[in-house]
């Protein structure tokens, strides 16, 4: 066989497997994994339409007032910038903000343009140090939940300070109550802000049960600090996890004071993944410059073309979640609720404190033994229930991991509710108690899920 026809028989066979694959997680899995779900197929479509394929570069001209058209680098493209401004329309009417940078491609990369941008803000502040890097960070650990993009061993690694005779990063970490560690203890918070005066406190974690204090704590910043001080910390939410969440059925960061929410748009929010910045901050903020750093370091910083398709995805699955915003996250919340309790209820240690139901949000997290997260999570998979493994706040790291992250946003979009989740939290309990490797609870695990095929709360 010669290589064309070597060619044509892969391709025939890669879209064989794509299909199978589609199949497998799409009518045969319980997909429980919280830090994804899937488009609907008017998203889809959208993703895949013909700006797919085109360019649209554009940026501020700075020598022109803040709200003049940006100046572009292609033709043809009056279509797609109406498009972009539609969608910082209708973000900006979903969550209730003013500042919007929607040409993020991922949530870890606009994290990393807060920081980048933050590091030019402080380097024009403080004429001594032109490194501009972070004096101190105030972040959730990793085993606590922190998101590896706001690690120093991840994204936050160039942009915070190294202490001079240790050489490790200047960071601390949010303290935790001690009967719950999922819940951050306030007021030893506010004495290690004021001990350590940290330029940025990063709320918002990959692991997250409960509501972050995000009030109380810009509450004690702005009273010790000033409201308006340019030098005061900086309070930043990585929104990744809950950005289809915000609202009343939750909480929304921005409302109780964070100066700036970042996110992907694809885990509780039915969007294609990409990244988002948003913001309140006005032009006689103290840090208006810094939201301009953010736009400049979007592009040309981070970011070339960014995207067409999923960027008209993103508009068209943020219309979805402006349609379906009173149903969606309340479903999603009382389902995790509901599966906790009976997952618990089935004898199995679920995470968090049962007088808080053990979660506020998506997310439901497993104690499945020392170092047993893995097995038990491929033992899951090979009965098609689709988890991760988990390190939890008392393993010594990933590699040794005792937990077991599930979610409830996918299925609760395929219009699962809480007796199904009860129902699912038996088969669950069986399998991780009982089972091995060999699928035994395959077919059960199938059979229910083909009653949950029809995907909801989109167009």
């Amino acid at each position: 066989m010669d290589r064309k026809e070597e060619a044509a028989d892969l391709a025939r066979g890669l879209a064989e497997a794509a299909e199978r694959n589609a199949r497998w997680r799409r009518s045969e899995c319980m997909n429980l994994i919280p830090s994804e779900q899937p488009t609907s197929a008017f998203v889809d479509q959208l993703i895949s339409s013909e700006p797919a394929a085109r360019y649209n570069e554009h940026n501020r001209d700075k020598s022109r007032p803040p709200d003049a058209p940006h100046v572009r680098y292609y033709q043809g493209t009056d279509f797609m910038m109406e498009k972009e401004e539609d969608l910082k329309t209708a973000l900006r009417f979903f969550f209730g903000c003013r500042q919007v940078e929607t040409r993020v491609i991922s949530g870890q990369m606009a994290n990393e343009i807060v920081f980048d941008a933050l590091k030019q803000l402080k380097r024009n502040q403080r004429a001594a140090d032109q490194t501009g890097l972070l004096r101190c960070a105030l972040i959730h650990s990793l085993k606590n939940g922190g998101h590896l993009s706001a690690q120093p061993m991840g994204a936050l690694k160039n942009y915070v300070a190294r202490d001079t005779e240790s050489g490790a990063p200047v960071i601390h970490h949010f303290p935790c109550k001690r009967l719950n560690p999922y819940m951050v203890d306030v007021e030893k918070t506010k004495r290690l802000i004021g001990e350590t005066r940290p330029d940025l406190l990063i709320f918002g974690r990959s692991v997250i049960l409960y509501k972050e204090p995000v009030r109380e704590i810009v509450q004690f910043i702005h009273s010790e600090f000033g409201a308006n001080n340019p030098d005061r910390p900086l309070v930043m939410y990585d929104g990744a996890h809950i950005l289809g969440l915000i609202g009343p059925d939750y909480q929304d960061p921005l409302v109780e004071g964070a100066d700036i929410l970042t996110g992907s748009t694809h885990k509780t929010f039915f969007g294609p993944q990409r990244g988002i910045v948003l913001s309140n901050i006005t032009s006689d903020s103290a840090f208006y410059e810094l939201w301009l750093h953010i736009e400049a370091r979007t592009f040309p910083g981070h970011v070339s073309n960014h995207h067409l398709g999923t960027l008209l995805g993103l508009l068209g699955a943020t219309y979805e979640m402006i349609r379906y915003r009173d149903e969606y996250p309340k479903q999603v919340i009382a389902n995790a609720k509901a599966f906790a309790k009976a997952l618990a209820d089935c004898g199995l240690v679920v995470e968090g404190d049962p007088g808080c139901w053990f979660t506020n949000t998506h997310q439901v997290v497993l104690r499945a033994g020392p170092a047993k997260g893995r097995e038990k999570a491929c033992i899951l998979e090979d009965n098609n229930v689709i988890t991760n493994a988990q390190a939890l706040y008392d393993d010594d790291g990933f590699a040794v991991a005792s937990g077991l992250r599930l979610g409830t946003q996918e299925m609760t979009r395929y219009g699962m509710k809480e007796t199904d989740f009860r129902e699912l939290a038996q088969l669950i309990a069986d399998i991780v108690s009982k089972g091995q490797s060999s699928g035994a609870w395959r077919e059960t695990v199938v059979r229910m899920r083909r009653r949950f095929t029809r995907m909801q709360y989109c167009f």
